[in-house]
């Protein structure tokens, strides 16, 4: 199954609603309101029945929360999927989840390589093979299909960057990779939106990514559930700006696997429902690799073999901060 999230207006503003998709059929339906239809027709009142939808389908986190109840009662909502479905090409995307976590791995060995000696100018540090390390991401900037992402100003160097993101359905800590890769629920395209001169400068601070990732993470269009996907070893995967082909990849060429990736993040830390783990940017997914960036104005396309095409346009004009620190001084400078 696939699933995603959508805004709909309302007399109290915009409402998320969790929806099925079936982009061959060009629809998706509404599970909330798909589930009331069908308990109803159980024998349910309308007020019960919406009350319980409501509960389990209100938001995707916390519908994912409640296990395998969740994605059995989505099958079942199917059928009331008629009465409750809009056109694929009418709705207004938002992020596929809001997740309590993000964070993004490092793990495939082309964009390593490509990324320290494009932007580091260096050998790839010994720690990265070592452990698939991670930094984590706010999620109060997430983007969904077809929302325009901004371009601060401070940069001129925006990238896109193609990742897997998994999905995390089950809660655990301290998990082997075999009892990790059991709690993913689905995944879908993850967008590591990166401003490559401003991660230089942040980058010897020692802190991890700052500005440079945190104004904005790609989550999307929608999710594929596990139960659709026998492997992502081998997934193809392309970049294309403003209607051209700007690379082909694939999930291939690991440093670290889906599954040792995901076991790692558990360790002491735990997962949580919701949770996305970035799969680390597939060898020439970045833009960085090609020696090419983004402008305002520009459409970004990457897409994911059954997942599907997330595309952001990139806003037409840069977004000032409204303050900005001054640089001090430097008490370390030789006399």
């Amino acid at each position: 199954m696939k699933l995603g999230r959508i805004a709909v207006d309302s007399p109290d503003g915009e409402q998320i609603r969790v929806v099925a998709v079936e982009p061959d059929a060009g629809r998706v339906i509404d599970l909330k309101k798909a589930f009331a239809l069908s308990l109803q027709r159980g024998g349910a009142t309308v007020d019960g029945s919406r009350h319980v939808a409501g509960a389990l389908f209100g938001d995707l986190t916390q519908g994912i929360a409640t296990g395998d109840y969740f994605l059995a009662s989505a099958h079942d909502a199917l059928a009331a999927a008629d009465d409750a479905s809009l056109p694929i090409e009418e709705v207004s995307w938002r992020a596929a989840i809001k997740p309590p976590v993000i964070r993004d791995a490092l793990t495939f060995n082309g964009h390593i390589k490509n990324f320290f000696g494009n932007v580091m100018k260096s050998k790839p540090t010994r720690a990265v093979y070592e452990r698939p390390g991670y930094f984590k991401g706010t999620t109060s900037t997430i983007y969904g299909n077809d929302e325009t992402i901004p371009y601060p100003a401070f940069s001129e160097k925006l990238d896109y960057e193609l990742e897997i993101g998994y999905v995390v359905g089950k809660p655990g800590r301290n998990l082997t990779p075999d009892e990790a890769w059991s709690r993913v629920f689905g995944i879908t395209i993850f967008n590591d939106w990166s401003l490559r001169d401003v991660q230089k400068l942040e980058s010897p601070i020692g802190m991890g990514a700052q500005h440079s990732k945190d104004f904005a993470y790609g989550i999307g269009p929608w999710i594929t559930t596990m139960d659709e996907i026998d492997t992502v070893i081998g997934l193809k995967g392309q970049v294309r700006v403003n209607g051209e082909v700007w690379s082909d990849t694939a999930v291939e060429d690991f440093i670290w696997t889906p599954e040792e990736t995901v076991a790692f993040a558990s360790e002491l830390n735990g997962l949580q429902p919701g949770d996305l783990i970035g799969s680390g940017t597939m060898a020439f997914g970045a833009g960085v690799e090609l020696g090419r960036f983004v402008q305002p104005g520009d459409v970004v396309e990457l897409e994911l073999e059954a997942v599907g095409t997330l595309r952001n346009p990139i806003a037409p004009e840069k977004e000032s901060p409204a303050w900005w620190p001054t640089p001090q001084h430097y008490p370390f400078e030789e006399e």
